[in-house]
């Protein structure tokens, strides 16, 4: 078997058309080049080169050349893509996040991310928190983006920032105008929209009004739609009021506890590719930056 370093100084010599300009270039002295040269032929049982001068290559010495350059060429690329991916600048890095970290938080951090890395594939998926922890579990993407998933699921949780819920209502209705903070008494005559982020709110403090409700809408669009057309007020964490159309009021809550925490959620039985771990710290630089929610001081 000959030896890719054997190869490869067989086409350095081959290319320069001398020994010395090959070993300048291999960095290693002539009288190692030409040893290797000889163990090269000794092993083929032939001469590589017409004379001692080393410009003019034998059949055989054409063939190992240009065998020889296709396998390096191969060998040197796939090292490269090898390389690459281990320093996190080649791969495919897939995601799953809550529709408000995607829509506020995950482009600026993914821009930054992808300024240095052209050769990374980026699959995102906006989704409630209920699918980001099964797509995590079942390997479908890397990392999620979401509240904390439940115990039974046996997955990981970084917190990164808490937030707190905000009462959304038509601009119209009586509710628009009452004075801030909302008290949970404010709402007894009102029906309540819910949506699957309220899954990460203790529900004891207003689960009088998740009794009286009939309407739950998982899309957040959608269900902004409702409270657009005044069918009831709905609960949003703050990220997701912060791009709401004109006639959707925002009414801060008296009721401190009625926040949700988002974090990171990946598999704990799964390494961490090089390119999820370079991801995470771009997000958590990125969202310090952008300045829209308070990063919890977590190790």
């Amino acid at each position: 078997m000959i030896r890719l370093d054997a190869l490869r100084a067989l086409v350095a010599v081959a290319e320069h058309g001398n020994i010395k300009d090959a070993a300048e270039q291999l960095h290693r002295t002539t009288s190692a080049l030409s040893m290797t040269l000889k163990q090269i032929e000794d092993r083929l049982g032939g001469p590589l080169f017409e004379a001692d001068r080393k410009q003019t290559l034998t059949e055989l010495g054409l063939l190992v050349r240009d065998t020889g350059g296709i396998l390096l060429r191969d060998y040197d690329r796939a090292m490269e893509a090898i390389a690459a991916h281990a320093g996190a600048f080649s791969g495919r890095l897939r995601l799953a996040s809550v529709p408000s970290v995607a829509v506020t938080l995950l482009p600026q951090a993914l821009r930054e991310f992808l300024q240095t890395r052209p050769d990374v594939d980026v699959e995102l998926v906006d989704t409630d928190s209920t699918d980001v922890w099964h797509m995590v579990e079942s390997g479908q993407v890397d990392m999620g983006f979401a509240s904390a998933p439940s115990e039974s699921l046996h997955l990981r949780f970084d917190a990164l920032f808490r937030e707190p819920f905000r009462l959304i209502c038509h601009s119209a209705s009586v509710m628009a105008t009452k004075p801030e903070p909302i008290e949970w008494r404010d709402l007894e005559d009102t029906n309540l929209i819910m949506n699957e982020a309220l899954r990460a709110v203790p529900q004891q403090n207003f689960k009088h009004l998740t009794e009286r409700s009939h309407l739950s809408v998982r899309n957040v669009s959608s269900l902004v739609a409702m409270v657009v057309a005044d069918m009831g007020v709905t609960l949003l964490p703050n990220l997701a009021t912060l791009n709401l159309p004109a006639d959707v009021a925002c009414r801060a809550l008296a009721d401190a506890s009625c926040c949700r925490t988002v974090g990171i959620i990946q598999r704990p039985d799964k390494v961490v590719s090089p390119l999820a771990k370079a991801f995470q710290a771009t997000f958590a630089l990125s969202v310090r930056k952008q300045g829209k929610v308070a990063m919890l001081d977590v190790t």
